[in-house]
């Protein structure tokens, strides 16, 4: 019997695994027909034979779990489904290259704990996908391997082709396309939710430090996260399940006594909502403590003491007036009132709120992580990473030159050599003062901003109260535009290219969970790729349940049979 990672259960009426599978193999594998969503597929899909039984094999086994039924007889919940996971996350089979020159055909010895904790939960690596060189895009154009597009670039229709986000877009396409059921990312600065918007996908981004970063090749360490993308808030939650786990291996991973204090954070709004005097006492297993320090602690009891809920109490939503921009378009403003209009209908209180700082967490943003990636990027130097230095880069340094700035100018592409420049200038010693300090004074204001507006206190800070005053989630759109065609984004500045994340980085910036959904249709518009608008709901730090179970239960139900991508079959 196999041991069993996550507590999550479906349903054994919706288990389509096999349908799914030949899906797959009933399409062409040549990654161009799609968009160019892959740069190396595993073997698994070299032997569709094998393939098909190991999955037959889950579909039964998920079969027999009626009513709870050999519930372990199964891994995961996710047990046979397909997964493809971004270039740069390490996996044991498939080279890790970050869609760069430099990392070209390197297989790394060891795995990550991601791809680890998938194989444990049963689910079937097919690809690693395309993606912007190392992280650093908007767009998903900025790779070795070619851009990633929605549509076609060749013919009389080559400029039609939509940007699929990024950098993430690899991922997001390939879920879209029917070609895996999740897909696995990281979103830095919104390289999740984007692609997510752009593609009417469900992209979500858990706290920080909420999943392991072992394996994950790093670009800006204190903003790096794992993040996932699918077709329903279901599919998430359950590989989040499978994923969210405490390791050792990574120091900035949430330990089991940090995540306990989360979980007391919850209680304890949920608590204050309802005017309950018992709160949970993380520090001594499982026990109880009043609120009242008069009474003596006792054993929890669930029907003396039952866990605080706030059922009866209304969710307060946020809408942060920064983020009404003059650049935002029509349909995105149309979409987020539509949102708002449906959330106020299901009883939930719409309230205005101020995050100040918000207006300069963008420029914030391209300090902090140019600088971290110009240090995490050092080590790339064509000695210990990568394919061998040309010949005539070593003549360089035998003749005393510099030995690697050759190597990293041929297989660095434009925007992570932008970067690298902009991160070690910020880090200089004459503007250290003026750009770096400066800017993390601003991520500073910006998670204050976030914790003086949300009732749940910040488990991470000591001395928080629960606000009762505060809202419970911020909704705001993913993106201030639709996904944007391909032939302006090849010509669009470095500056123009960087707005799109500008209502992405806030959360970011305090590491706070975020998920995007499919926006509502507007009722003059015909449904199509060109008009996708995603919604973004925003939560405190830690709260990330809370987060997926509004979004289920509140904002998955506009678009009911889309078409995400401008293909056909490929039989």
């Amino acid at each position: 019997m196999p041991h069993r990672i996550g507590r999550g259960y479906r349903h054994h009426q919706d288990i389509q695994l096999l349908r799914n599978v030949y899906s797959v193999l009933g399409q062409s594998l040549n990654p161009r027909d799609y968009g160019n969503p892959f740069i190396s597929l595993s073997q698994v899909l070299r032997d569709p034979e094998s393939l098909l039984l190991d999955t037959a094999k889950a579909h039964g086994a998920h079969t027999l779990t009626k009513d709870f039924k050999n519930y372990y007889g199964i891994k995961s919940a996710n047990h046979g489904y397909t997964v493809v996971i971004k270039d740069n996350i390490v996996t044991p089979e498939l080279p890790t290259t970050c869609a760069s020159n430099t990392l070209k055909g390197f297989l790394p010895p060891q795995t990550s704990t991601v791809a680890d904790l998938l194989r444990r939960g049963g689910q079937i690596m097919l690809a690693k996908t395309n993606m912007d060189e190392f992280g650093m895009g908007s767009h998903s154009i900025n790779s070795a391997y070619g851009e990633v597009h929605n549509g076609t670039v060749d013919g009389p229709q080559g400029g039609t082709a939509l940007s699929v986000g990024g950098s993430s877009g690899g991922s997001a396409l390939a879920v879209a396309a029917n070609l895996a059921n999740v897909g696995i990312g990281t979103d830095t600065g919104g390289s999740i939710r984007l692609p997510a918007a752009y593609m009417s996908l469900v992209g979500f981004k858990p706290s920080y430090g909420m999943i392991s970063r072992k394996g994950v090749v790093p670009y800006a360490n204190s903003l790096d996260t794992v993040g996932l993308v699918a077709k329903s808030v279901q599919d998430v939650w359950l590989t989040y399940d499978i994923l969210k786990k405490p390791d050792d291996n990574d120091p900035t991973c949430l330990s089991s006594s940090s995540r306990s204090r989360v979980h007391y954070a919850t209680y304890a709004r949920d608590a204050a909502l309802q005017g309950n005097k018992i709160l949970p006492v993380i520090l001594n297993g499982p026990r109880f403590g009043p609120a009242a320090p008069t009474e003596t602690p006792g054993r929890y009891h669930p029907r003396r003491h039952p866990l605080p809920t706030s059922k009866g109490v209304p969710k307060r939503i946020g809408v942060p007036l920064e983020y009404n921009i003059q650049e935002m378009h029509p349909l995105v403003r149309w979409s987020w009132m539509a949102t708002l209009s449906h959330l106020e209908k299901a009883g939930c209180e719409i309230v205005p709120i101020s995050l100040p700082s918000t207006k300069h967490a963008l420029s914030s943003y391209y300090i902090l992580a140019p600088a971290e990636a110009s240090s995490n990027l050092a080590k790339y130097d064509g000695v210990r990473y990568g394919n061998s230095r040309h010949d005539h880069v070593d003549d360089d340094a035998a003749n005393g030159t510099t030995l690697y700035s050759r190597f990293r100018g041929q297989n660095f592409g434009p925007e992570v050599q932008r970067r690298i420049l902009l991160g070690t200038f910020s880090l200089s010693a004459g503007a250290m003062d003026n750009y770096f300090i400066q800017a993390q004074k601003i991520r500073r204001m910006v998670q204050q901003d976030f914790d003086s507006v949300f009732r749940m206190p910040n488990p991470l800070r000591d001395n928080t109260k629960v606000n009762k005053q505060g809202v419970d989630f911020i909704v705001v759109p993913t993106a201030p535009t639709p996904p944007p065609r391909l032939k302006y984004v090849r010509n669009a500045t470095p500056l123009e290219s960087y707005i799109n994340d500008v209502f992405t980085v806030p959360a970011s910036l305090a590491g706070l969970p975020a998920i995007s959904v499919p926006g509502p249709r507007h009722p003059d518009y015909p449904w199509r790729p060109e008009v996708a608008v995603g919604m973004q709901l925003i939560g405190q730090y830690g709260d990330d349940f809370n987060v997926l179970k509004m979004a289920n239960d509140e904002l998955t139900n506009f678009h009911k049979g889309v078409v995400r991508v401008r293909y056909g079959k490929h039989m």
